[in-house]
């Protein structure tokens, strides 16, 4: 073998390592926007945590005179998760009674059917090849609850 051919394929390696480490280096700059979920996946504690804690004031106000205007607010009631082995949801109690402000099948799922209120009850039926989870939920008082279907 002749020392241009060692020399060529050398370099070849070379320009694949570079190559291969600059991309790399690339989709670990940009990637987790771009595939993942910013910060790393979340458990469904820190999901019930972060839904139970009140959402920040716009313009970071810390209590002063509100300018808002004096009309109830969309979100009044309390929120709350609930979990089922076909998936997720969140409700929410307000002076038209409980509503579903979001849910998520879970892996192996798809969501059937919804009734997202607001209304005396809501439910969200969640079905997939192990079978299918229903979730009704209700206001007791100002929270939700889930309760047994009908």
């Amino acid at each position: 073998m002749s020392r241009r051919s060692v020399l060529v394929a050398v370099g070849w390696v070379t320009t694949v390592a570079v190559a291969t480490l600059i991309g790399l280096g690339a989709i670990r700059l940009v990637g987790e926007s771009i595939t993942g979920t910013p910060g790393g996946v979340r458990s469904e504690a820190e999901i019930e945590r972060a839904l139970a804690a009140p959402e920040p004031t716009p313009g970071g106000t810390t209590g002063g005179p509100s300018t808002a205007s004096a009309a109830p607010s969309a979100s009044a009631g309390v929120r709350r998760s609930f979990a089922t082995g076909g998936g997720t949801a969140v409700a929410e109690c307000g002076p038209d009674g409980v509503r579903l402000v979001s849910w998520a099948p879970a892996q192996g799922y798809r969501v059937r059917e919804v009734d997202r209120g607001p209304d005396d009850d809501v439910e969200v039926t969640f079905e997939g090849s192990a079978g299918k989870h229903e979730l009704k939920v209700r206001c007791i008082g100002t929270e939700p609850v889930a309760v047994a279907d009908d």
